[in-house]
């Protein structure tokens, strides 16, 4: 990693994520009655829960619109979720802006073309190890895992490592 993306994770004050194909697979799964079903990884949950613990403001900005993706929300204790907004550049301005936040002071996960302006927009881009090329090639960050796979997790301790933050959270858990 880069000085410059070292700098810009040192100054971000808040992660913003796709949801299909980040914190997902990107398979969408229906049972016989038509419900949707989605798996999230467990471990990208708490890497989120430890980036809020170290201060960070988490949302999440998703195309689609799912009851599921509410429920992962409030289980992780993410107060923003902006669901139905394929328009997610704008989505992210709004956002930060309503935050007081700069787009340089964002960080931004995508897979997909959906996501790439904010990729491009946002202080450090991240793609995961799966994401279209275009999105992979505009990030700063392009994890080794893929979505769905804990490519959450590891984007988060790069960031808490960047900033210096990851070996007290790690000695938290062994009771040091």
């Amino acid at each position: 990693m880069d000085n410059r993306v070292v700098s810009l994770l040192r100054q971000a004050k808040m992660l913003v994520t796709d949801v299909d194909g980040v914190l997902t697979d990107g398979k969408i799964s229906y049972t016989s009655d038509g419900q949707e079903i989605k798996s999230f990884h467990i471990q990208d949950g708490l890497g989120l829960k430890l980036l809020d613990r170290a201060g960070f403001e988490i949302a999440i900005i998703t195309g689609r619109t799912s009851p599921m993706v509410e429920r992962r929300a409030a289980e992780l204790g993410i107060k923003h979720l902006v669901q139905g907004r394929e328009d997610k550049c704008e989505a992210l301005l709004a956002l930060a802006n309503s935050l007081g936040y700069s787009l340089e002071q964002c960080i931004y996960v995508g897979d997909d073309l959906p996501d790439l302006a904010a990729v491009r927009a946002s202080g450090v881009g991240c793609s995961v190890a799966d994401a279209h090329p275009a999105v992979q090639e505009s990030a700063d960050i392009v994890s080794q895992r893929a979505g769905g796979e804990g490519a959450m997790r590891e984007i988060c301790e790069l960031i808490l490592q960047a900033r210096g933050q990851l070996d007290d959270i790690l000695d938290e858990y062994l009771g040091q």
